[in-house]
This record gives C-alpha cells, structure tokens and sequence, in this order.
C-alpha cells in the first residue's frame, strides 16, 4: 500500500505510517513469542518468588530455610529475566506512543530501537523458555553413571566400545570431570571391552559451561544413551560389517544435590552377597572373598563388582551402581505412567532403540532422533566431540516436545 500513498500524502505522514504499521507487527510477534501456557508459568513463578521471600523473612525453621533458600535461588533467575522482559514490552509500548502521538524528535531512531528491543526481547525468550523448562527437569544437574555394553557384532563390536569409551573419557577432560573407573571387566584378544561401569561427577564448584550452568553431567550425556550401531570394514576383511554397542547414562542421585533430595534403597530390600573373585586377577583376586554382589529384591536388579582387592571399595561401588539402576528404572516408570512425552527425547526412554549409526565408509555420524548428521567421523570420536555435536540439536528437540506438551495440557 506504501507506493500508492506515497503519490497523495506528505513524507512525514508517510513516515508515521510505515513506523506505526512497523511497530505493530513487532508488537503481533511479540505476543505470539512466548506461547500462553508458558506466560501463565511465568506469572505463577513470580507470585511463587515473591511469597517464598515473604516466608523467608518470618521462618524460623532452620531446614525450612534451607528448603526456602533452594526454591528462591532457582526462580531468581527466571523471575530477573521475566522483570527484564515485561520492562523491555513497557519501553516498547513507549515507542508506539511516541510514533502515535507524531513527535517530530528522533523519529529516525523508532525504527531501529524498535528492531533492537525485539531481538533482545526473542534473546530473553528463548534463555527464558530454557530456564522454565530445566527448572521441571531437577535431574540434568545430577552426576551420572555410564555403562557401555558391547552388542551384536562379536569382536568388532567389543573394539567400538572401547572407542566410545576413549572418546566419552575425552570430553569428561574437556569438561575438567571426575572420571572413576567402577567396573572393567576383561578385555579382549584385540583389547575391545565387553562391558563397562564408570562414575562422572562435576565438584562441587560446577564445572559447567553452558549458558546459564543449568545442564550438570547427566544433563549434557543423557542423550547419549541408547543402541549405537556401527558400519564399517574390520581389519583383515573386505566386506562392511554392521555391529552395535549399547550406551546407558543413568541419573546418580545419590547425593549430588544434598541429604535432603539424595536417592537411597532401604537395606531391608537389598541382598548383599560375598565370594571369591573369577578370572585374571593374581592371588589376591582368587583367594580372598572381595567380590561383591548386590541384589535389589523388588526389581531384580544387580550389581556385581570384583575389580578391588578391598571387599568395602567393590561394595561402595556395587552400591553406587545398583543406585543409579533402581532410581533410573524408578524415573522411567513415572514417565510412563504420566504419559510423559519427553521420557524418550531426554534418555528416558527405550534403551534398546537404535539412537545414532556411525557409518565409517561415508564418513557420517547420524542421530536418528534429531534427524542431524555429521561428517568427519575420526574427528567426532578421536577428539571426544561426539556429545557436544549432538547435544544443541537434541537440546532443541526436548523444548520442541516439552513444549508440545506444556500446550496440549
């Protein structure tokens, strides 16, 4: 409509128009920015922040102040960027009304302004949908244990876990994490690994990089697991061989966010059991009963551990392990049970299901989830990137679902 204008109305008017018909479209796209469900959240935490602060000041209630505390520190954040947000809307309501009421001052300036406070207004809606989400999902700040398994495919297979292994090992590096060995196993012929048990844990300063630290040690690996299969030439063949190795990572909460919120089994349902250890190992190994076996009763769940000479270090090992299995079987239950949408996206889901194909003849890495693949494959493994390719693309496909289902309830 503006060429035909321009031909009957005065420059300025011009102006005025194409400013107020500019800021209004800004403005359509800034309501449609944030969906509803997620406004009203909004609005909850805000009230919610503000009557915790209210309580604070009148409790007296040492572990209530601490559980006040905790509550209040992971809204902060959402609520600063929420004030931040509706303080940017208000200036921009501003600038409408300075383009409606034609103040001849600055109006070269209403435009850009107007450009630069919706892309900070998108900026904190994204950052802020993050936060909203992470604060329903208290487990991607946990430690984690990884269990990698050697599938199908024999030997090859065994040589891929060990690789997966190496390269997860090198990212937890990068990342300045602890790494603790919990159950080996024998290696192969050829120095494949059948099964695998290790411990991950950030100290207690974090350790995190991520925007707004929110993403702990499980947050970052949980899309890991999964069945990882292989295609490629094994050496003294010709043919492409296809093999597949099985990669859990497991929430460990077994104290990691305090006593109060720490995940323990009572004895009564666990069966511990001693003996003399099998295989390589030395006297030490084969003549002391130092290994350990904990079964939990009401799952059947078990861990066995006979890597240490101690029968106390594979027992507090054996222990850590069966732990992270009972309360990750126990996370997965209540996602089914809800219906939860995210269970199988966020590394809750089936672990028997093929997640990512690692095919060495085309040089391509693909997760099937996400639909994202990439090349350089000695790159992504050697140089342990494999998580941090992969984890913005499947990050961006958990909003994508959780907000799904914040809007279809």
């Amino acid at each position: 409509m503006l060429p035909i204008i321009a031909h009957k109305c005065h420059p300025r008017l011009i102006q005025h128009v194409w400013l107020f018909s500019f800021q209004t479209k800004c403005q359509r796209r800034l309501l449609s920015t944030l969906p509803a469900a997620l406004e009203n959240k909004v609005d909850a935490m805000i009230q919610r922040h503000k009557d915790l602060l209210s309580k604070l000041s009148k409790e007296t209630d040492s572990s209530k102040l601490g559980s006040y505390g905790r509550e209040i520190s992971t809204l902060t954040s959402i609520v600063d960027l929420a004030l931040e947000r509706r303080a940017l809307l208000e200036e921009l309501e501003t600038i409408k009304q300075l383009v409606a009421s034609e103040d001849e001052d600055g109006e070269d300036l209403f435009a850009s302004d107007t450009v630069k406070i919706q892309r900070d207004i998108e900026d904190i809606d994204d950052r802020l949908t993050k936060r909203i989400l992470d604060s329903d999902d208290p487990d991607a700040k946990l430690n984690a244990i990884l269990e990698i398994r050697a599938g199908t495919g024999g030997e090859e297979a065994s040589l891929f876990a060990g690789e997966l292994l190496k390269s997860y090992e090198k990212y937890v590096q990068t990342k300045r994490w602890k790494w603790e060995v919990l159950s080996s196993g024998n290696k192969t012929d050829l120095g494949g690994i059948r099964e695998v048990s290790v411990s991950i844990s950030a100290n207690q300063s974090g350790n995190y990089d991520s925007d707004d630290d929110s993403l702990g040690v499980f947050g970052n690996m949980r899309y890991e697991s999964g069945v990882h299969r292989v295609q490629r030439v094994p050496i003294n063949d010709t043919r492409i061989h296809t093999s597949a190795v099985s990669v859990a990572i497991l929430p460990d909460n077994t104290g990691a966010l305090g006593d109060e919120t720490a995940f323990s089994i009572p004895p009564a349902d666990l069966k511990i059991e001693t003996m003399r250890a099998s295989g390589a190992g030395g006297q030490h190994v084969n003549t002391t009963e130092s290994a350990v076996r904990i079964t939990h009763l009401p799952t059947g769940i078990s861990a066995s551990i006979q890597d240490e000479r101690s029968q106390h270090k594979n027992k507090a090992k054996a222990m850590k392990i069966i732990t992270a299995r009972v309360f990750s079987r126990m996370k997965d239950e209540e996602n089914t049970k809800h219906g939860n949408l995210k269970a199988e996206v966020m590394g809750g889901g089936d672990r028997s299901e093929r997640v990512r194909t690692y095919n060495f003849p085309q040089d391509r890495v693909t997760d099937h989830r996400c639909k994202f693949s990439e090349h350089g494959m000695e790159n992504l493994i050697e140089g342990g990137l494999l998580v941090n390719t992969f984890l913005p693309h499947m990050e961006k496909l958990r909003m994508e679902v959780a907000l799904k289902e914040m809007t279809d309830h």
